[in-house]
């Protein structure tokens, strides 16, 4: 177990991030790994199938997320705090609550999915593969959910590393059996889902057991499990609000899949050249959002344990040093992939046509992506002080309800990809700025209070 709360702030900062990061980019190469793989399989319009689920998925998996964040809170804070007993509670009580989401959830997707990808705009043979995909995927709901429970729980004492090689290794197994039925078993998008669950499985299970060997604070016993008052009421508290927030980011998501969809219809009635054009380009986006997602694990898990602790006056460190290092890896990392647009691009798919739509997105979005790493920063910081409602309330005013705006209002009366595209940045920048300044008040309210 690390004490993150002493010691120089960037050195601890960067090596908690840099296994994460890694982990990220090896997951996103296994994604990535299924949309290159299924469309050796042959099946027309199944890499765009993949893609136009991308949103609805997310939408379910971000409550499993959710969830965990709560935990990660908690047990940094109890840890932080030195408070054995309440950690090992928050422990037990977390792997309870995200079995029972993970399962009910999945559940619930299974019913929906073939009606919300109505709703996107998905038909005919685009339909009934991207059902066939999500139905698989959500039958693997539970081992998803687990695994990022036991994720942030690693993460919560300081331990990245362990994370990284589990799914490292989970990857590499994706992606052998993405080859394995789509190449030798000749399936298509049902392959990939196939592999995606299994590996979910495996890294499930590996993590599980080597929480229930740890010594520690946080050892897993499987006698037991159970769900304590207090610890359920404080991870509730931190996580449906995360929960929410990711499904609202999904939401506004789904509404723009939709519309990209509907210039798809319009302008390539029967082809699919803009949905796998945007979903090529969304695969490459993956890549750049570790550097953004991993700065915003830090702030949570950095500034949660600062504040068990009481450590008000190092927070503000926590903060500008994942602003500072987020938004650096995120334009380098930008910067490369713009300049080797073309040859990444090509790994996905060729026709012209799509290439375009890819290279559109990659042009607006890679050169704001400081923007988002802003973002990512300051909210995980929110959340990392007990304020998971604040920054709920503010993605639903500048993500979910500006883009819904936008959409209505403005692609009604401009109907491009450009116009969709450009929505991203200003609900970054304008969530970014809302949630500094929460933070900077809610903040100040602790250190008035402590004084």
């Amino acid at each position: 177990m690390k004490n993150l709360t002493e010691g120089p702030l960037v050195k601890l900062i960067f090596q908690f991030i840099l296994p994460i990061m890694a982990m990220n980019l090896l997951q996103n190469l296994y994604n990535a790994a299924d949309m290159v793989v299924v469309g050796y399989s042959g099946v027309p319009g199944a890499l765009g199938a993949i893609g136009t689920t991308s949103a609805m998925n997310n939408f379910f998996m971000t409550i499993f997320v959710g969830f965990s964040v709560g935990a990660n809170i908690m047990v940094s804070r109890h840890i932080g705090a030195g408070n054995e007993r309440a950690t090992r509670e928050a422990v037990h009580t977390a792997f309870c609550i995200n079995a029972l989401v993970g399962a009910g959830i999945g559940g619930i997707a299974l019913i929906l999915t073939p009606a919300i990808l109505r709703m996107i705009g998905d038909e005919g043979e685009v339909l009934r593969l991207a059902t066939i995909y999500s139905r698989i995927i959500f039958c693997g709901a539970v081992f998803t959910s687990l695994a990022n429970c036991c994720i942030n729980i690693f993460r919560s004492k300081g331990d990245s590393k362990t994370p990284m090689f589990v799914m490292t290794g989970s990857g590499l197994l994706n992606v052998g059996l993405n080859f394995f039925f789509v190449l030798v078993c000749g399936l298509s998008v049902e392959g990939v889902a196939l592999a995606t669950v299994i590996s979910q499985f495996c890294s499930a299970a590996v993590m599980i057991w080597l929480l229930h060997r740890d010594e520690g604070w946080t050892h897993l016993d499987f006698k037991a499990l159970k769900i304590t008052k207090d610890a359920l009421r404080n991870q509730l508290a931190m996580g449906i609000p995360s929960a929410i927030q990711g499904c609202l980011f999904s939401v506004s998501n789904m509404l723009i899949q939709s519309s990209i969809v509907s210039l798809n219809n319009q302008y390539y009635p029967g082809g699919s050249a803009i949905i796998d054009g945007n979903a090529a380009g969304a695969s490459l986006e993956s890549f750049l959002y570790t550097c953004s997602f991993s700065c915003n694990q830090a702030a949570v898990t950095f500034t949660s344990q600062h504040l068990g602790a009481g450590k008000y006056s190092r927070m503000r460190k926590v903060r500008i040093s994942c602003l500072i290092i987020g938004s650096a890896l995120s334009m380098t990392v930008a910067l490369v992939m713009l300049l080797f647009k073309a040859p990444f691009v090509s790994i996905y798919l060729t026709e012209p046509h799509a290439m375009e739509t890819a290279f559109i997105r990659m042009r607006i979005m890679f050169t704001t992506y400081f923007l988002l790493a802003a973002m990512e920063t300051v909210s995980g910081f929110l959340k990392g002080l007990g304020r998971s409602v604040l920054s709920t309330a503010n993605s639903l005013i500048c993500v979910c309800l500006f883009r819904v705006i936008w959409i209505s209002i403005v692609f009604s009366a401009h109907p491009s990809l450009e116009t969709i595209y450009i929505s991203y940045p200003i609900s970054w920048g304008l969530t970014a700025l809302l949630s500094f300044i929460a933070g900077e008040k809610t903040l100040r309210r602790m250190e008035k209070a402590q004084a």
